[in-house]
C-alpha cells in the first residue's frame, strides 16, 4: 500500500528544512535518519542572507539568530599589510531582510527544526533507520529501510534524498557524482584564542592570503575556527596531530600555539555535482546532489535553497494546483545554478587565495581592493557572495 506521504532520507539541515516547508504547505512527511540522534558534529556554520529569509518563513530564523553571531562585514587581508578589502553587508539591505551573515553551527538549526516539527501530527521521524535502496514506481516510490537489524519496504508518493555526500539514494538511482577531489585537504581548528586581540579591527570573517600561504579565520559563538590547507604529502595522522595543529595556529600568531584547542577536523575537499537531481519521483538535495570546497560557505546554503525549491514544487503538484511537469524545473534550476555559479565561484575562491606567485597575489589584492572601493562593484560582489545573485539566476533557468 502506498502511504500518502513524502519520504525524506536524512535529518540534517537540508532534510529537516525540506520537511518543515512541506509541513507548512500541508504535505505529510516521514524522515529517516541513519544515526540514532541528530548529528552533533561541528560542521557548516555560515548562513547567508537569503537562507535566513527562507528560514524566516518557517519561523526558525529568529531563534537561530538568537543562538548565533551576526556578522555585518567580512574582509581580505595579509598578516604583513593588514586589510586590503572589506565589505559591508548593509549595502544590500534593499535585497534581503537579513543583510548580514549569521555564524552558528548547523546543529543549532536541526535542533530548532526538530523541536518545532515534533508536535505536528503530519510529521514522523525514525532515528537509526537508514534508507538503503529506492525504486521509482509508476504511482509512487518504494524505499528499503534498515532499522534495528531488519530490512523493510515502504511505499510513498515521492522521496527526497538529503542523505549526504555518500548518499545511498543517489547510489540506488545509479546517478553519477561528476567532478573531482582536490589534492589538498583542509584542516579546521577550533579554539577560544582571541585572534581579534592579536589583529587590529579583525572582522569575524577574515581571509588571509600571504606569500607563505593562506588561511581563514571565522568566528562562531565562543570560538574561532582557523582553516589551513594541508599538503597531499602529509599523512592524516600527522596533519591532525596536536603538534601540527599548534604549529598552524602559531603561524598565525606565535602565542596561539599555546592556546587550548577544542577540536580538530581534517576534510577531503571535493567539487562534485550529481548528473541529475531528479529521477522520476526521487529528488536529490544538499550534499547528496552537490559538494564544493567550503570557502564562501555555499554548500549548506545551497542545500537549503534546494530544499525550498523542490518542496514548493512538490506541494503544488501534491495539492493538484500544478501539473507533474512542474517538477522538471527543479533539476533545471538547482543543478543548472550549481554548475554555472556555485562550483565556479568556490573553485575561484580557492584559486584566488592560493595564487602561487607574488605577481598573482598582487593582482588579486588589487582587484579586490578596487571592487571594495567602487560602490556598484561592491554591491554586485556582495550579491554574489551572499548567493542572492545565484537565486536570481536560477529563477531564469526554468
Amino acid at each position: 500500500m502506498i502511504e500518502n506521504r513524502i519520504f525524506i532520507a536524512g535529518a540534517g539541515p537540508v532534510g529537516l528544512t525540506a520537511a518543515a516547508n512541506l509541513l507548512r504547505l500541508g504535505v505529510p512527511v516521514t524522515v529517516f535518519e541513519a544515526m540514532p540522534a541528530l548529528n552533533e558534529e561541528s560542521r557548516a556554520s555560515t548562513f547567508h542572507p537569503p537562507s535566513l529569509d527562507m528560514l524566516d518563513a518557517l519561523d526558525v530564523a529568529k531563534p537561530l539568530i538568537a543562538r548565533g553571531l551576526v556578522v555585518g562585514q567580512y574582509e581580505h587581508r595579509t598578516k604583513r599589510d593588514g586589510v586590503f578589502a572589506r565589505f559591508d553587508f548593509s549595502a544590500i539591505a534593499d535585497a534581503t531582510r537579513h543583510p548580514y551573515r549569521l555564524q552558528v553551527e548547523q546543529n543549532q538549526l536541526t535542533r530548532i527544526l526538530l523541536d518545532k516539527l515534533r508536535p505536528d501530527r503530519n510529521f514522523r521521524i525514525e532515528f537509526g533507520a537508514s534508507v538503503e535502496h529506492v525504486a521509482d514506481e509508476v504511482d509512487g516510490v518504494c524505499v528499503t529501510v534498515m532499522a534495528r537489524g531488519a530490512l523493510r519496504e515502504l511505499r510513498g508518493r515521492y522521496v527526497i534524498g538529503a542523505d549526504g555526500a555518500h548518499s545511498n539514494v543517489r547510489r540506488a538511482l545509479g546517478v553519477e557524482f561528476e567532478g573531482f577531489t582536490w589534492p589538498e585537504r583542509f584542516l579546521v581548528i577550533s579554539t577560544a584564542f582571541p585572534f581579534d586581540a592579536a589583529f587590529d579591527d579583525l572582522a569575524p570573517v577574515s581571509y588571509f592570503s600571504d606569500s607563505d600561504g593562506w588561511f581563514f579565520l571565522l568566528r562562531i559563538p565562543g570560538f574561532w575556527r582557523a582553516m589551513f590547507p594541508i599538503s597531499p604529502d602529509m599523512p592524516d595522522d600527522a596533519a591532525t596531530s596536536d603538534a601540527h595543529a599548534r604549529a598552524c595556529l602559531g603561524s598565525v600568531v606565535s602565542s596561539a600555539a599555546e592556546a587550548k584547542i577544542e577540536h580538530v577536523t581534517l576534510y577531503k575537499v571535493h567539487q562534485r555535482v550529481a548528473k541529475s537531481f531528479r529521477v522520476g519521483r526521487v529528488f536529490l538535495a544538499g550534499d547528496a546532489a552537490h559538494v564544493n570546497n567550503p570557502l564562501g560557505g555555499m554548500g549548506m546554503n545551497g542545500g537549503i535553497h534546494d530544499a525550498f525549491n523542490v518542496t514548493a514544487r512538490l506541494a503544488e503538484v501534491w495539492h493538484a494546483r500544478a501539473p507533474e511537469h512542474t517538477l522538471d524545473g527543479y533539476d533545471a534550476q538547482r543543478r543548472g545554478i550549481t554548475i554555472e555559479v556555485v562550483q565556479k565561484q568556490t573553485i575561484q575562491n580557492k584559486r584566488n587565495l592560493e595564487a602561487a606567485d607574488e605577481a598573482g597575489q598582487r593582482q588579486f589584492r588589487a582587484d579586490m581592493a578596487a571592487t571594495a572601493a567602487d560602490k556598484q562593484a561592491a554591491y554586485s560582489h556582495l550579491l554574489r557572495v551572499s548567493m542572492i545573485s545565484s537565486l536570481r539566476r536560477a529563477a531564469e533557468l526554468g
